[in-house]
Order: structure tokens, then sequence, then C-alpha cells
């Protein structure tokens, strides 16, 4: 049997992060290669569907990441495996990203702004999924308070 990990409990919310941008991967896919061809035709499909895959795999990175640097750590936040992979990871996406972006400049088969606004509305979406399972996380500090009681407390009452 192992000995459990300080960050056990972290796992379970980003893996929630995970599966619910995959669920707005696909909502984004939809709507956005809806609206794209609509808006654009062919390239407006193209646009958003790229868009979509763009936005929510750079954003899906940063939980994954995460779940890498506490194995890689050894569940010790405060280390340099940690920072670094996410650092790293936080590098990889940047340069990445820019070179999409370049690549997929001014081509005839992409709508570029309806591109832009499915990165955006994808970005803004993976936060709000973000921010609401992390704040409905129900994740032990492991902080005492004032006036709390200590072991030794418990079995003497004169200590």
């Amino acid at each position: 049997m192992t000995t459990p990990n300080g960050l056990d409990h972290v796992r379970p919310v980003f893996r929630r992060i995970l599966l619910q941008g995959a669920v707005l991967a696909g909502a984004l896919a939809v709507v956005g290669g809806v609206v794209g061809w609509f808006a654009a035709g062919g390239p407006g499909l193209t646009g958003g569907l790229i868009g979509a895959v763009m936005s929510v795999v750079f954003c899906g990175l940063t939980a994954v990441s995460v779940l890498l640097a506490i194995r890689f750590s050894g569940g010790q936040m405060i280390s340099g495996a940690f920072f670094g992979t996410i650092m790293g990871t936080f590098l990889v996406k940047f340069v990445v990203f820019i070179v999409v972006l370049v690549a997929l400049k001014d081509r005839d088969w992409v709508n570029t702004p309806v591109l832009a606004i499915a990165i955006i509305i994808g970005v803004i979406g993976s936060l709000v999924i973000d921010v609401t399972v992390i704040a409905r996380a129900r994740v032990p500090i492991g902080v005492s308070l004032p006036g709390d009681r200590t072991d030794a407390e418990d079995r003497d009452p004169a200590a």
C-alpha cells in the first residue's frame, strides 16, 4: 500500500476540469461550426472548428500540466519540478499558439474573425469552468486555526 500523497485531493478537481472542458469543446465545435458556416460558408466552418479545438486543447493543457507537475514533484507544490512543469507547459503552449496563428494567417480556407471569436469564447468558457470547479471543490487545507485543540490537549486537558 502506498502512502497517500498530500495532493491526492487535487487530482479529482483537475480531472473534473478536463471532463467539463471536453464537453465545452464539443459544444463549441458544434456551435462555432454552425455559426461559422452561416457567417462565412466553408471558411467560417473551418475557422470555428479550428478555434474550438485550439482554445480547448490549449486550456486543457493547463489542467494536464498541473496533474503532471503533481506527479513529477512527488506532491510538493513548492519545488522546482512543480514550477518547471507548469512554466514549461505554458511556454510550449505560447510558442505553439503563435506558430499556429502565423501558419493560419491569410489562408483562404480559414475565416480569421470566426477563428478569433471561437478562441475567445473557448478561453472564457475554460476560465469559467476552472473558477466554478475550483470554487465548488471541497479541498482540505490542513491549517490549524486559533482555538483548535491538538492531539496532546485532547489526551491531557492540563497541557
